[in-house]
């Protein structure tokens, strides 16, 4: 039986999960250029990206990455340029024409876009040090291969109701009218956060 305490750990990662992201702003992005459909797969890109991550991370992968420092800084230097590579994009159609939707940051097929959203996650190494310090905080020492990957399961529920509530949210008319009125203002600070976040992943340190 799911106690309080694990309600509120829930509810706790939904939180951490639902605020502004890489992730998340991506979601929104796809949802309100290309639409419900297009949102759902990328949704389901960055989800199957945080399972690669949390099931590593549970098979004890995480602790490999940090004995093996190269691996860490490979995959932050690529999370870097792939989350600057979307802020020029998105800066790109923030200088377009206001009407234009030419210069979209998110589009392609649906295996594109699928791709797309799991590069958000596989290329940030900081994802998996996240899991592995939840199993590390919430876990008892000596836990059974039944518990971790149990505890798994229970947040990785989590992010499916986050993502996948993202893309419903964003790709609805009520949302993506007013999104159409300030599309240039919010390019703009897409590119800003991404930019951003670029830098983070970038000066990211083993410890964090």
């Amino acid at each position: 039986m799911i106690g309080p305490e694990w309600i509120a750990l829930w509810l706790a990662w939904l939180l951490a999960g639902g605020s502004p992201g890489p992730a998340t702003l991506s979601i929104a992005g796809t949802s309100m250029n290309t639409g419900r459909r297009g949102g759902l797969v990328f949704s389901l890109g960055i989800l199957f990206g945080s399972a690669c991550w949390g099931l590593a991370a549970a098979a004890g992968l995480s602790a490999l990455m940090l004995a093996n420092a190269w691996v860490f800084e490979l995959l932050r230097y690529c999370g870097a340029a792939y989350l600057l590579f979307l802020a020029v994009k998105s800066l790109r159609s923030a200088l377009a024409p206001h009407n234009s939707l030419s210069q979209r940051a998110y589009g392609g097929t649906g295996w594109q876009l699928f791709g797309k959203g799991a590069l958000i996650h596989l290329t940030n190494p900081k994802a998996i040090l996240s899991w592995a310090s939840i199993y590390s905080l919430v876990l008892p020492a000596g836990s059974t291969p039944v518990q971790v990957f149990g505890l798994f399961a229970f947040l990785y529920s989590g992010s499916i109701l986050v993502f996948v509530g993202y893309a419903f949210l964003f790709s609805t008319p009520g949302v993506v009218a007013p999104y159409m009125r300030m599309k240039r203002w919010f390019e703009f600070a897409f590119a800003g956060f991404f930019g951003f976040a670029s830098l983070k992943i970038l000066t990211a340190r083993l410890d964090g």
